[in-house]
């Protein structure tokens, strides 16, 4: 078979996994590094992120996707991001940047957080009706720009 334009003869190494499991994904807009993010998540915490994925692209329907800082983050185009989740060693944090404007506001903050609100969701814990009820809200508020 020749090789063809774009084609690499070498097989793409298996995402390096950083201290607590969380993938190290190169940063990129899109879908795509998104879904590669959640594909080299560890263990349970893979099927978590693809029903979080799921779940906000089905209650945000434009939704913009990206990966920053090893993490994917969820936006409206020009309203900034409004959620993002990180793998850890024990859970998968949920952070909604406009997280104390949310009802009922997500247990996870300090006074350093300021407006930033998460949810440390455990193997075998994760509400699907409140989570989807979270996205809602927040996607209707302005998110983080950076």
């Amino acid at each position: 078979m020749a090789k063809t334009l774009g084609q690499s003869t070498k097989a793409k190494a298996a995402p390096v996994l950083l201290s607590g499991g969380n993938p190290q994904i190169a940063k990129g807009d899109g879908d795509a590094p998104v879904q590669a993010y959640i594909a080299a998540m560890p263990g349970w915490k893979r099927g978590l992120g693809e029903r979080l994925d799921a779940l906000i692209v089905r209650n945000v329907p434009d939704v913009r996707k990206a990966v920053r800082w090893n993490s994917p983050f969820y936006g409206i185009e020009g309203q900034g991001w409004f959620v993002s989740f990180h793998a850890f060693t024990h859970y998968v944090k949920v952070t909604f940047f406009s997280g104390m404007s949310l009802q009922p506001i997500p247990p996870g903050g300090t006074a350093k957080s300021k407006d930033v609100r998460w949810i440390d969701i455990r193997e075998d814990q994760f509400d699907e009706a409140r989570m989807a009820d979270w996205v809602k809200q927040a996607a209707a508020l302005p998110g983080w720009i950076p």
